[in-house]
């Protein structure tokens, strides 16, 4: 089995009704990836900045916490 590493992006876009949406996690193998997932959730929307979040989920032995979890979910 091979491991694929997982990353987490920021966004900061702007929805096609106009409405702001700062600090939006997304976990993707690839800034394109995080990116083609964002555009399932929020269609039409304008990307205004985007970045790589320092800190990986916690690995087998690390510690998760609640926000975590949920990103992990929300980005199958």
């Amino acid at each position: 089995m091979q491991s694929s590493s997982i990353t987490k992006y920021g966004f900061r876009i702007r929805t096609r009704a106009g409405v702001l949406v700062d600090n939006l996690s997304i976990f993707g193998q690839s800034e394109a990836d995080a990116c083609r997932k964002l555009r399932q959730i929020y269609i039409d929307c304008e990307i205004i900045e985007s970045h790589c979040q320092q800190g990986n989920p916690a690995g087998r032995h690390g510690h998760l916490n609640y926000e975590d979890v949920v990103d992990l979910i929300i980005s199958a």
